[in-house]
């Protein structure tokens, strides 16, 4: 009859397809107890290479923390520095005024008590030079007393020069105004005036003033002029610091 087959159906092929739905059937689970273990595995494995991980990891955070206390411990030694540091500054700044005070009531006491056969009037007591860090800068300032009894104001101006060699010149002479980098001091033109009764620092208060020489000055000797009202100039050299 057209339009129909005729398929041969046996036991033998119902056994077979009974068969493979049974191995079907069974590799499922198999399966998935397989990937199981495969997951299992795995997990002991990135177990394995997270646990020296973490070791590691924990040895970086110990040494962060002793590199943390390290710095904590520097910071607060450099504070420690630096209040110490200022301590020195403000106790070398109480010297230097107990010492300038001290310097007054000697010069005063030394011109009340002397003699009359000596001079009266102005002294140019001393031009205190100091070296600093850098090679051609310098600290100073000029004492100045009174010897008498007298009362009375004494007014004037100095008239201070630097004197020295610099290349083929062997006397090349430099104001002290030109050379001075302080606020310190106050210079009219090239003078410095002055008034006071018994002694004069300059810069007062026991401060120091600042003066800068030129490159390849060498110098010698500082000359200071002292003019004063009513009286003769009076004038006294000082030698320049000793080179070591």
């Amino acid at each position: 009859m057209a339009g129909w087959e005729v398929r041969p159906s046996g036991p033998d092929r119902s056994g077979r397809m009974r068969f493979l739905l049974l191995v079907l059937l069974l590799a499922l689970p198999a399966a998935f107890y397989a990937g199981m273990y495969w997951e299992r595995q795995q997990t002991l494995a990135l177990s394995a290479e997270i646990k020296p991980m973490a070791k590691r990891l924990s040895e970086q955070e110990r040494q962060l923390d002793d590199l943390r206390a390290q710095i904590a411990i520097a910071t607060s030694g450099a504070r420690v520095a630096e209040k110490a540091n200022e301590q020195n500054r403000l106790t070398i700044k109480l010297l230097e005024e107990q010492i300038f005070k001290q310097q007054q009531d000697l010069s005063f006491y030394k011109g009340v008590l002397a003699p009359a056969s000596r001079r009266k009037g102005l002294r140019i007591r001393t031009f205190e030079l100091q070296a600093t860090e850098k090679p051609q800068r310098f600290r100073y300032k000029v004492l100045l007393s009174r010897v008498g009894k007298d009362d009375s104001p004494l007014s004037g101006q100095l008239h201070i020069t630097v004197e020295g060699s610099q290349g083929a010149k062997d006397k090349v002479v430099l104001e002290l105004a030109s050379l001075t980098r302080s606020e310190f001091v106050t210079f009219k033109g090239k003078l410095i005036p002055y008034t006071f009764k018994h002694f004069k620092s300059i810069p007062d208060a026991g401060r120091f003033a600042e003066l800068e020489l030129p490159a390849g000055f060498e110098p010698s000797q500082i000359r200071v002029r002292a003019e004063i009202k009513g009286e003769k100039p009076l004038e006294r050299t000082f030698k320049w610091l000793d080179k070591e």
